[in-house]
């Protein structure tokens, strides 16, 4: 019940932001409507997986951490501030509140931070390096605590001076520099020190636990990608008129902010864990297949029209042809080379069945051919128990399968 009433009050704060950019006159996304539709993308998705994992892992914090990043985030504190004392001169309830969580944000670079080094069962590393990181996730929640109560201060203190775009004017003193200036160069050191222990984590890492950090880098390379492509479409339309980046740039951001959330949910609850390598397979398959397709096609055309004598749609219908028929077998090859690096359960599946194939070719002998297949089998599908029947024997056996060495097989 704890987890859905956060998951709610998270859901009507988002909402709240939308009323009050009408109420405040700030800019919006390409109307109401737009501004609406983009803040429940953002806002929902994080909200429904933080609610889950929270309900369904109540011990492992990450759920209650994501609510708690997204009630820091999402809180429309700076709309507030203006209406409040700007529009009301601080004659609405709540703004202290809304001063409070407007200089939470060390707590946002915190908790993320946590959030990385937690997953996927919610614990710290052990070894040798529990005790240290003990002491560093206790010292950066102290900073983040200390730094963040200048928002309590400021609405203790009743001088609460706010900027046209809703953040605080007061002026910053020198400790709260100090603890600015540590909490930020504590949060890139930590997040470069968490990149530096995953590429062993996942080279030792077996079996499920493996899954779980594909899922995770997974959503994570989504996010940074979706985010540089934010970037890139605001500096790359900014300068062409009558364009609007604003599509894109809502897209983007859509897809950057769920896919983080969403993947680490999956990993965290470990459901369907084991079509991470089929997805990926199939997502770096055609994007390869698009490109090379889209500069065949192109060649294709500037040969036409500048080479030989063919013009306009005869150009165009020439190159659609030759690409319909180049998208098959270069799908196979394409796909049967990601599948080698990407999804090593179809490739070696291949080979066994292959390999057996072969076998069966050259061997006669029934109980040989019997044995055979019960391995082949299993070490294609890992099933329970195999099965033979043999009609012209009139005999039926139950075999068990080998004892699996392993749930993922590494990748090569």
């Amino acid at each position: 019940m704890v987890a859905l009433a956060l998951g709610v009050v998270t859901l009507g704060l988002g909402a709240a932001s939308v009323l009050l950019d009408r109420l405040t006159h700030q800019p919006e996304t390409g109307g109401p409507a737009a501004d609406a539709f983009l803040t429940a993308v953002a806002v929902v998705p994080v909200t429904a997986v933080g609610t889950l994992l929270a309900a369904r892992r109540p011990r492992n914090p990450i759920g209650w951490m994501l609510l708690a990043i997204i009630i820091v985030e999402a809180s429309p504190t700076s709309q507030y501030l203006i209406l409040d004392y700007r529009m009301h001169h601080g004659t609405l309830p709540l703004g202290g509140v809304a001063v409070v969580l407007q200089e939470c944000w060390p707590m946002f670079l915190v908790l993320v931070t946590l959030l990385l080094w937690l997953f996927p069962d919610g614990t710290l590393p052990g070894g040798r390096w529990h005790r240290p990181a003990v002491v560093a996730a206790a010292g950066g929640v102290l900073t983040g605590l200390a730094m963040s109560s200048r928002g309590v201060l400021i609405a203790a203190s009743g001088d609460v001076r706010i900027k046209a775009n809703g953040d605080l004017a007061n002026p910053l003193s020198g400790a709260f520099r100090v603890l600015s200036v540590v909490v930020i160069a504590g949060t890139l050191v930590a997040w470069a020190a968490w990149l530096a222990v995953q590429v062993p984590a996942y080279r030792h890492a077996s079996g499920e636990h493996r899954q779980q950090l594909k899922w995770l880098y997974s959503g994570a390379a989504i996010f940074v990608f979706a985010y540089f492509g934010v970037f890139i479409a605001t500096l790359a339309l900014r300068e062409v008129p009558g364009l609007s980046n604003q599509p894109v740039v809502n897209a983007l951001t859509i897809l950057g902010t769920a896919a983080l959330p969403i993947c680490m949910a999956v990993a965290v609850l470990k459901y369907r864990l084991y079509e991470l390598n089929r997805i990926i397979s199939r997502v770096i398959s055609y994007t390869l297949i698009t490109i090379l397709l889209s500069a065949v096609f192109a060649a294709l055309i500037v040969l036409a029209t500048r080479v030989l004598p063919v013009r306009g749609s005869v150009a165009v219908a020439v190159a659609t042809l030759v690409i319909a028929a180049l998208f098959n077998p270069l799908r196979k090859r394409v796909q049967r080379a990601v599948d080698r690096r990407f999804n090593r359960a179809r490739y070696d599946a291949e080979a066994i069945v292959a390999a057996f194939t072969a076998r069966l070719r050259r061997s006669i002998d029934l109980d040989t051919l019997r044995g055979d297949l019960a391995s082949a089998v299993h070490e294609a599908f890992q099933p329970a128990h195999v099965s033979v029947w043999l009609p012209g024997a009139g005999s039926y056996a139950t075999l068990p399968a080998p004892a699996r060495t392993s749930v993922d097989q590494p990748d090569t």
